[in-house]
């Protein structure tokens, strides 16, 4: 039996995420060994995302690898992966998903009631957050986790965002923290994929095995969402889509880079017709204002 390759960033928590689909992998009886490799958005860590122009920033080091045939598979946060998928590369699974919901590491939260600083190099927290607090400011953060907590304490800022899933999983949650169950997540955030060389079989079938349909439907829907309304990493764009017995509900939002403006969309469907459902919503979107915000979005990060 071949052994499985699994390519991975070499953060603490991209590498959680090899680990665990490594012993769900193992626990089938198949063989595998983990290869991890540096990305360019690992190492470029003074610029912010959108500047760097490049879709999937943080995918790509390991599309490539796959492609050259150094890794058979490759594990990802499926909200960096971009939605549509470089030639030869396929989805194979979505893991269960963790918590989807974003929070605030704070030093205190008195600054809440006046003026302050919150660290996020996300367009859609910065574009949420200003939305609900226009009398702040937001500053650019990068680098993993640890790194980002660590900014935080060297630096005057007044608190950060961070996704309380990744914080969660390698056990680095502070206790000064709130959830921000107010602020829409990225699409499919939360959610580990795996993806593998389309005319890899015995990859394939193996990776198949892991699959959690109900975190399928609910991601699909998401980054269907996202790809219509043309996001990528270079827009504020949020989508959450739940199950609940036969029912899908969704929330997804565009927002304008500073905040003022916000175009939602909510609805609820029997969970069977999710298949064009995320499209549906972002035609909504696109319809009520925004096709001009894109516009404007895309003209001022261009």
């Amino acid at each position: 039996m071949k052994t499985i390759r699994i390519g991975t960033r070499d953060s603490q928590l991209a590498l959680w995420q090899a680990h665990t689909v490594q012993s769900e992998l193992e626990a089938l009886g198949y063989k595998t060994e983990i290869v991890s490799v540096k990305s360019t958005g690992d190492l470029l860590l003074n610029r912010p995302l959108y500047e760097l122009g490049i879709v999937g920033i943080f995918t790509k080091t390991l599309d490539i690898a796959m492609l050259n045939g150094q890794v058979d598979i490759a594990v990802h946060s499926m909200k960096d992966v971009p939605t549509r998928l470089p030639k030869g590369i396929i989805q194979s699974a979505v893991m269960p998903r963790a918590n989807t919901q974003d929070i605030l590491v704070h030093k205190d939260l008195d600054f809440l009631n006046g003026e302050g600083t919150v660290a996020t190099g996300s367009l859609r927290r910065q574009a949420q957050w200003l939305n609900k607090y226009p009398n702040h400011s937001v500053t650019d953060i990068r680098g993993n986790v640890n790194t980002r907590l660590q900014k935080l304490q060297d630096n005057t800022w007044n608190a950060a965002i961070f996704a309380k899933a990744g914080l969660e999983r390698i056990q680095v949650l502070p206790e000064n923290h709130i959830d921000l169950d107010w602020m829409i997540p990225a699409p499919a955030q939360g959610a580990m994929v795996i993806v593998t060389m389309e005319n890899d079989t015995f990859s394939t079938e193996a990776v198949r095995k892991l699959n959690h349909h109900p975190t399928e439907i609910c991601t699909h829907v998401e980054r269907e969402f996202l790809q219509v309304l043309e996001g990528g990493c270079s827009a504020p764009i949020g989508a959450l889509a739940i199950l609940e017995n036969d029912n899908l509900h969704f929330e997804g939002v565009l927002l304008s880079l500073d905040g003022k403006e916000k175009i939602v969309a909510k609805k609820t469907i029997p969970s069977k017709d999710y298949k064009e459902f995320g499209k549906a919503c972002a035609l909504e979107v696109l319809e009520n204002g925004g096709k001009e915000m894109m516009v404007e979005i895309k003209k001022t990060l261009a």
